[in-house]
Protein backbone atom coordinates (compact mmCIF):
# COMPACT_ATOMS: atom_id res chain seq x y z
CA UNK A 1 0.00 0.00 0.00
CA UNK A 2 0.87 3.42 -0.92
CA UNK A 3 -0.57 6.95 0.55
CA UNK A 4 -0.28 9.56 -2.10
CA UNK A 5 -0.89 13.68 -1.44
CA UNK A 6 -2.74 15.94 -3.77
CA UNK A 7 -2.78 20.01 -2.62
CA UNK A 8 -6.53 20.28 -3.57
CA UNK A 9 -9.11 23.43 -3.94
CA UNK A 10 -12.41 22.75 -4.60
CA UNK A 11 -11.95 19.12 -5.69
CA UNK A 12 -9.11 19.88 -7.92
CA UNK A 13 -5.48 19.60 -7.88
CA UNK A 14 -4.46 23.03 -6.29
CA UNK A 15 -1.37 24.52 -8.64
CA UNK A 16 0.46 26.31 -5.83
CA UNK A 17 1.26 23.20 -2.70
CA UNK A 18 1.91 25.58 0.23
CA UNK A 19 -1.18 27.25 -0.08
CA UNK A 20 -3.63 24.81 -0.76
CA UNK A 21 -6.99 24.87 1.28
CA UNK A 22 -6.81 20.63 2.09
CA UNK A 23 -4.88 17.92 0.81
CA UNK A 24 -6.35 14.95 -0.96
CA UNK A 25 -4.75 11.52 0.55
CA UNK A 26 -5.24 8.46 -1.97
CA UNK A 27 -4.67 5.01 -0.80
CA UNK A 28 -3.06 2.55 -3.47
CA UNK A 29 -2.18 -1.33 -3.17
CA UNK A 30 -3.23 -5.06 -3.62
CA UNK A 31 -3.75 -4.25 -7.58
CA UNK A 32 -7.37 -3.01 -6.94
CA UNK A 33 -8.40 0.88 -7.23
CA UNK A 34 -7.20 3.51 -5.66
CA UNK A 35 -9.13 4.95 -2.97
CA UNK A 36 -9.58 8.51 -0.78
CA UNK A 37 -8.41 7.54 2.31
CA UNK A 38 -8.69 10.79 3.90
CA UNK A 39 -9.55 14.40 2.58
CA UNK A 40 -7.58 16.66 5.35
CA UNK A 41 -7.81 20.85 5.95
CA UNK A 42 -4.01 21.95 5.24
CA UNK A 43 -2.09 23.24 8.53
CA UNK A 44 -1.55 26.93 8.91
CA UNK A 45 1.71 28.03 5.93
CA UNK A 46 4.69 27.73 8.17
CA UNK A 47 7.41 26.97 6.31
CA UNK A 48 8.91 23.15 5.96
CA UNK A 49 5.78 22.34 8.09
CA UNK A 50 3.92 20.63 5.45
CA UNK A 51 6.55 17.63 4.27
CA UNK A 52 7.00 16.94 7.75
CA UNK A 53 3.27 16.68 8.56
CA UNK A 54 2.76 14.89 5.29
CA UNK A 55 5.39 12.55 5.99
CA UNK A 56 4.26 11.87 9.79
CA UNK A 57 0.73 10.85 7.48
CA UNK A 58 2.60 8.19 6.00
CA UNK A 59 2.99 9.82 2.55
CA UNK A 60 4.96 8.66 -0.03
CA UNK A 61 4.69 9.88 -2.90
CA UNK A 62 3.38 13.76 -3.60
CA UNK A 63 1.75 14.74 -6.73
CA UNK A 64 1.72 18.52 -7.13
CA UNK A 65 1.48 21.32 -9.51
CA UNK A 66 4.12 23.52 -7.99
CA UNK A 67 6.68 23.40 -5.13
CA UNK A 68 9.46 25.42 -4.17
CA UNK A 69 12.87 24.09 -4.02
CA UNK A 70 13.24 23.81 0.29
CA UNK A 71 10.13 21.61 0.33
CA UNK A 72 11.11 19.39 -2.13
CA UNK A 73 14.53 19.06 -0.21
CA UNK A 74 12.66 18.49 3.30
CA UNK A 75 10.37 15.80 1.53
CA UNK A 76 13.81 14.13 -0.34
CA UNK A 77 15.33 13.84 3.16
CA UNK A 78 12.10 12.37 4.25
CA UNK A 79 12.26 10.06 1.77
CA UNK A 80 9.24 11.42 -0.30
CA UNK A 81 9.37 11.44 -3.91
CA UNK A 82 7.44 14.38 -4.86
CA UNK A 83 6.03 14.59 -8.81
CA UNK A 84 5.68 18.67 -9.79
CA UNK A 85 4.15 19.97 -12.99
CA UNK A 86 1.04 17.65 -12.79
CA UNK A 87 -2.26 19.04 -14.48
CA UNK A 88 -5.25 20.51 -12.38
CA UNK A 89 -7.39 17.18 -12.13
CA UNK A 90 -9.38 15.62 -9.66
CA UNK A 91 -6.96 13.48 -7.40
CA UNK A 92 -8.42 9.79 -8.09
CA UNK A 93 -8.10 10.61 -11.95
CA UNK A 94 -3.68 12.07 -10.89
CA UNK A 95 -3.12 8.26 -9.25
CA UNK A 96 -5.16 6.60 -11.62
CA UNK A 97 -2.46 8.04 -14.31
CA UNK A 98 0.48 8.03 -12.05
CA UNK A 99 0.10 4.41 -11.57
CA UNK A 100 -0.36 3.96 -15.03
CA UNK A 101 2.36 5.69 -15.98
CA UNK A 102 0.65 7.90 -18.10
CA UNK A 103 0.53 11.52 -15.78
CA UNK A 104 2.42 13.90 -17.87
CA UNK A 105 4.58 16.67 -16.15
CA UNK A 106 4.56 20.06 -16.89
CA UNK A 107 6.69 22.57 -15.37
CA UNK A 108 7.03 23.62 -11.43
CA UNK A 109 4.74 26.19 -11.49
CA UNK A 110 6.30 27.38 -7.86
CA UNK A 111 9.87 27.96 -8.86
CA UNK A 112 10.94 29.91 -5.29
Amino acid sequence: MEIIAIPTENGMLCAHFGHCEQFTLVETGDGGEPRVREVCAAPPHEPGLLPRWLAEKGVRTVIAGGMGARAQQIFAESGVRVLCGAPQAEPLRLVKDYLAGTLELGDNVCDH
